[in-house]
């Protein structure tokens, strides 16, 4: 599955961002998705998934309730909505797939080449 991720940008902290991600090539609704990012000179962090009837959500504890992820199968997009963002969000941003499964944490435990990736999405916070 080919995987585009926008949404991304330069914004202030406390503001709100909307990430999408849209899928193609394979059947949607066959794909868990999920949301990382990586902010330089560290490692790729897990963030959110999504199973892939969209019925359950999982989260890193770290996103203190601030994220929400969400999926749109008739337009093939995945969402993250990001609210009150801090400089330390500041990463570039990746939409992620895996084969369909209801555990919804799987994508947060499997090893990162296990799964699709798309191009990432920059997003940087001011202070």
């Amino acid at each position: 599955v080919q995987l585009q991720a926008s949404g991304g940008g330069l914004v202030q902290a406390g503001a709100s961002l909307r990430l999408s991600c849209v899928a193609s090539g394979r059947t949607f609704s066959r794909y868990n998705m999920g949301w990382f990012r990586q902010a330089p000179g560290k490692e790729r962090e897990f963030l959110a998934t999504i199973t892939w009837s969209g019925s359950s959500t999982y989260y890193a504890d770290s996103l203190q309730d601030r994220f929400t992820i969400s999926r749109d199968n008739a337009k093939n997009t995945v969402y993250l909505q990001m609210a009150n963002l801090k400089p330390e969000d500041t990463a570039v941003y990746y939409c992620a797939a895996y084969e369909a499964t209801n555990d919804v944490k799987v994508m947060s435990r499997v090893p990162l080449f296990t799964l699709d990736w798309g191009q990432g999405t920059q997003v940087t916070v001011s202070s």
